[in-house]
């Protein structure tokens, strides 16, 4: 599902009703590869949502254990220890430090041809809030990550 920007549907004529607007941005997927970056780098969803769902796809050649990716939701300021720490934890434990209650939420890793989704609810985050979404295999998190905006 691909997110599209008011200033986009201005621009171009392209309407929209408000319900469908609404409900776009409450389900998300993101397509990952072997260049170790997400297609997105921001993704705006709603406090209003009953669940927030996404889902990434790997289109790239590389297994898991060397070109792996997942998908994980933190506070901004939890973002970079998250990530450092997660490194310890394993592939076995997708890059995150089990039971780490700062991780709002993650999807499994996956390799080439692999999907994984999580499912979470919005009554964790705050509208407004400084949430910040990345990859924690070792070392992609520089380069894997973006703005996660709850309106």
């Amino acid at each position: 599902m691909q997110k599209i920007h008011l200033s986009h549907c201005l621009a171009t004529g392209l309407l929209f009703s408000v319900a469908t607007m609404a409900q776009a941005a409450c389900d998300f997927e993101l397509e990952v590869n072997d260049t170790m970056q997400f297609q997105e780098k921001e993704m705006v969803t709603e406090k209003s949502c009953e669940a927030i769902n996404v889902t990434i796809k790997h289109t790239g050649t590389q297994p898991k254990n060397l070109m792996g990716h997942n998908w994980t939701l933190t506070k901004t300021g939890d973002f970079q220890p998250v990530a450092t720490e997660g490194m310890t934890a394993g592939l076995e434990n997708d890059y995150i430090k089990p039971g780490d209650t700062r991780v709002i939420a993650f999807t499994k890793t996956v390799g080439a041809g692999e999907t994984a989704s999580t499912s979470f609810s919005p009554d964790a985050l705050e509208a407004g809030g400084d949430y910040t979404f990345f990859c924690s295999f070792p070392g992609h998190w520089g380069s894997m990550n973006g703005k996660f905006i709850v309106n």
